[in-house]
């Protein structure tokens, strides 16, 4: 679709699958480059091609291990900029740190901002990122920002396996938002993990709402140690949900996670791939859809100088 243009779209290590599903929707090869390490550690990058001029798309996802693909990123902005660029465009599917967004003890970081600051300093000229953990993180910029959902792609699977008496659950009172997007779409109810005291356990949850003989499909943004996800779903049995559904953008699933999933009640757990899962996450239970396509979308409206909002009204 769009040979011999100034759009090009690159990527680096850490989502290598996804960046050729964006640039086979677009239309276009992955721009040629590669990711090498010298003899004590230190990252290189080579650009093998011409960007002279050109709208610059670079896809990284700023997983574990965090440091390693936060420098790769770093590095490349910064020689796509002294390559004469037109515009460095990061696309982040999953931006590491974000959950470190605010101080909540006294001499605390927001490493949020710090990364922030970085991507910014290093030449970055416009950020696409999918499911922030903190909306409010995009004020950390100076540049645009171009938010994603992946709702509305986890909403039509679960519309097409036609389930039934839905109520979507957030899994504390912050994911309330993300929770009432899903339930427009599936026309369900809301209810909501209330969680109280210091432990996190079965036991000192309670939920607000109607779940009792329901489908519950809980929704976060992120699980990564899969202890919320597991004892969310144990206060819904205790609660007399029939069955329990579980969904998230981002799937860290660090230690232990995957066993908790799997030992846990819960029927399945829906994902994406903004954080590619190793053979030992890739179980029966999880299944990974696809954000390629809309990421592609956006970044043709953003080539064209069209709206991306558009795209999820």
């Amino acid at each position: 679709m769009y040979n011999n243009t100034k759009l090009k779209v690159f990527s680096l290590s850490s989502n290598v699958a996804l960046a050729e599903e964006i640039a086979q929707h677009i239309g276009i090869e992955l721009g040629k480059s590669s990711v090498k390490r010298f003899s004590d550690g230190e990252i290189q990058i080579n650009i093998e091609e011409s960007i002279r001029g050109c709208d610059v798309f670079v896809i990284q996802s700023t997983y574990d291990p965090v440091e390693d693909h936060m420098m790769e990123l770093l590095i490349m902005i910064d020689a796509l900029k002294r390559a004469s660029a037109n515009s460095v465009n990061v696309v982040v599917p999953y931006y590491g740190y974000a959950r470190q967004d605010r101080k909540s003890r006294a001499r605390e970081p927001i490493t949020a901002k710090l990364i922030a600051d970085l991507m910014q300093t290093a030449g970055a000229t416009r950020i696409i990122s999918i499911d922030l953990h903190a909306p409010q993180a995009q004020g950390f910029f100076n540049i645009p920002v171009d938010p994603i959902t992946s709702v509305p792609i986890i909403g039509s699977y679960l519309q097409a396996k036609q389930l039934e008496d839905v109520v979507v659950v957030a899994p504390d009172h912050s994911s309330v938002s993300r929770a009432r997007q899903l339930a427009d779409q599936l026309k369900a109810p809301i209810a909501i993990v209330d969680r109280r005291g210091a432990q996190d356990s079965a036991s000192t949850i309670n939920i607000v709402g109607e779940v009792q003989n329901k489908t519950a499909i809980i929704i976060d943004d992120i699980i990564d140690t899969g202890r919320r996800i597991a004892t969310s779903t144990e206060a819904l049995k205790n609660h007399g949900t029939t069955e329990v559904y579980a969904c998230t953008t981002h799937p860290v699933l660090s230690g232990i996670a995957v066993n908790k999933i799997q030992e846990s009640d819960i029927k399945e757990l829906i994902v994406t791939n903004t954080i590619p899962l190793n053979e030992e996450k890739q179980v029966d239970k999880i299944t990974q859809l696809t954000v390629g396509p809309v990421v592609a979308d956006a970044i043709i409206r953003l080539y064209e100088q069209q709206s991306v909002s558009s795209l999820f009204n």
